[in-house]
């Protein structure tokens, strides 16, 4: 009885807090292109639950995945029309957009999550995501995809020569495409929903994700082996329409950005524990599990090493310098 008593206390503070704000009624469209079950999507339904709370029930989330409303490109295209409110997808497909995201496209970027994570909640990634403004977009947090690893359905890749030949799947991303092309494989740019027909059929050969995305996506299904690399740390950003943005008045935009603070938190660490146990559900299921070793990654950070140079020479060493500042703290603090 007490906890009900609690409970209900609790929520009418919440509701008289939030009648005493400027908030309207509106339903917010949260697009994503991941699975409902995935670590994505139970993110999204958390971001909802803590709108909803923070707002009395006049702000209500509907979140649409499997890419229900379109690719990330096409949901960028949608939030700077006005045409869809909110959406979550990867930064690799907003540098077209905003050139500076490539910075987090470097591969072998970061050694860990606590080196991601201190650089993305600080002020240089925060200088990224104001840029955005200028484009029709609001960039209110980054989540976490993950360390992005290699499946295929060919052959073990534990060197870097096991790459050649193989028809790879990658982000419409220019780091991406060069990176593979230059470690010989046949990088081909494609949208991520019409990934698992790709595989499927064998118009491709491999992609590479998270463990989480693997699983989430049944991609073992559709392939064999899956090859530890890490190669690169691929960042989500929390995108809202600017056009829409723009109406809202300072409180509705205060509950947004503190829910999205709060389903930062959430999705890293479910992602982080939804990581260990997907890849042992991918070896349950039968993906045939390999680790690159040190001295072939080194031979892929070589090669990638002229598509850094470019990284640097576009977002420019100021930036490229504020990043290494921030990760040599982070390393230094160990």
């Amino acid at each position: 009885m007490k906890h009900i008593l609690i409970a209900a206390l609790t929520a009418a503070l919440f509701a008289t807090n939030a009648a005493a704000q400027d908030i309207q009624s509106r339903i917010i469209r949260f697009g994503y292109g991941l699975n409902e079950d995935s670590n994505q999507g139970r993110a999204v339904k958390h971001f909802a639950e803590q709108v909803d709370k923070l707002s009395g029930g006049k702000l209500k989330v509907r979140g649409f995945g499997a890419a229900a409303l379109g690719s990330d490109v096409q949901m960028q295209g949608a939030l700077i029309g006005g045409a869809q409110e909110m959406m979550v997808g990867s930064t690799a497909t907003l540098v077209g957009t905003v050139k500076e995201f490539a910075v987090w496209d470097v591969p072998f970027l970061f050694a860990n999550e606590k080196e991601a994570d201190a650089v993305l909640d600080g002020p240089a990634a925060r200088k990224i995501l104001d840029r955005l403004e200028d484009q029709g977009l609001v960039g209110l947090v980054y989540w976490e995809n993950g360390f992005r690893n290699l499946t295929n359905s060919r052959h073990k890749i534990e060197k870097a020569d096991d790459l050649k030949g193989i028809k790879l799947r990658v982000m419409q991303n220019p780091v991406y495409l060069d990176t593979f092309n230059a470690a010989g494989a046949n990088a081909i740019p494609m949208p991520f929903s019409e990934l698992f027909t790709a595989l499927e059929t064998g118009a491709i050969d491999g992609q590479e994700n998270p463990f989480t995305t693997i699983l989430s996506s049944k991609f073992f299904e559709v392939q064999k082996y899956l090859t530890i690399s890490n190669h690169v740390y691929s960042p989500w950003v929390v995108l809202v329409s600017k056009p829409w943005w723009d109406k809202l008045s300072d409180d509705e935009r205060k509950i947004l950005q503190e829910a999205a603070v709060a389903s930062r938190t959430f999705e890293r660490d479910d992602t982080r524990a939804g990581s260990v146990k997907a890849l042992e559900e991918l070896k349950a299921a039968g993906m045939e599990v390999s680790t690159m070793p040190a001295e072939e990654v080194a031979k892929l950070r070589e090669i990638a090493a002229p598509i850094t140079a470019k990284v640097v020479e576009t977002i420019g060493e100021p930036l490229w310098n504020d990043v290494q500042a921030e990760l040599s703290k982070v390393r230094e603090a160990k």
